[in-house]
């Protein structure tokens, strides 16, 4: 397996390339089970995001993060789900496409979630920011929640996301193009 190797926050680890298509892999960061890195990169986001209320984050590998954060942080966290449960009621949501997602999928919020959000200062959290398509999906849906984003945060910011000036994140993830 071809591996791409990269520090995060002081800790080097090395990314398994999979390809996306014929022409582009990308390599996968995974936060599950990497306690060391997501302690770390915690810390360091921190250092860098304005003042919040609450991070969120969607459903599922930006979990560890935003737990992490508003363990280190805030105190409070909140997470959109891709599907209701039975105890999410009168559910706000919205479409979102991801990179590393096959098909469209939605996030929702139930009724307690968008009541605790209304009117507070909410922090955005990610793995990976890619195409920005999640971002814009929970942006829309704090919008939706009456919520006031001061921040968008993520781990990784990978491919032409290192070049946008309305995230914060740690290091730069290149998508490799094949010949």
């Amino acid at each position: 397996m071809e591996t791409y190797r990269i520090n995060i926050a002081g800790v080097e680890r090395d990314l398994i390339k999979y390809p996306v298509d014929e022409k582009i892999d990308i390599a996968a960061f995974i936060m599950f089970g990497d306690v060391e890195v997501t302690e770390r990169a915690a810390a360091e986001l921190l250092k860098l995001c304005p003042e919040h209320d609450v991070v969120v984050s969607a459903e599922a590998k930006g979990i560890p993060l935003c737990y992490e954060m508003a363990r280190q942080g805030c105190r409070e966290y909140v997470i959109a789900r891709k599907s209701i449960k039975v105890y999410m009621k009168n559910c706000a949501h919205v479409m979102v496409n991801s990179i590393t997602t096959a098909k469209q999928q939605s996030l929702y919020l139930g009724d307690t979630d968008v009541n605790f959000l209304r009117g507070k200062r909410v922090l955005i959290v990610d793995d990976v920011i890619s195409t920005g398509e999640s971002l814009r999906a929970l942006e829309e849906l704090m919008e939706v929640c009456e919520a006031n984003v001061v921040g968008k945060a993520a781990v990784l910011a990978e491919g032409a996301a290192k070049d946008r000036d309305d995230i914060i994140y740690l290091e730069p993830l290149p998508v490799f193009i094949k010949d």
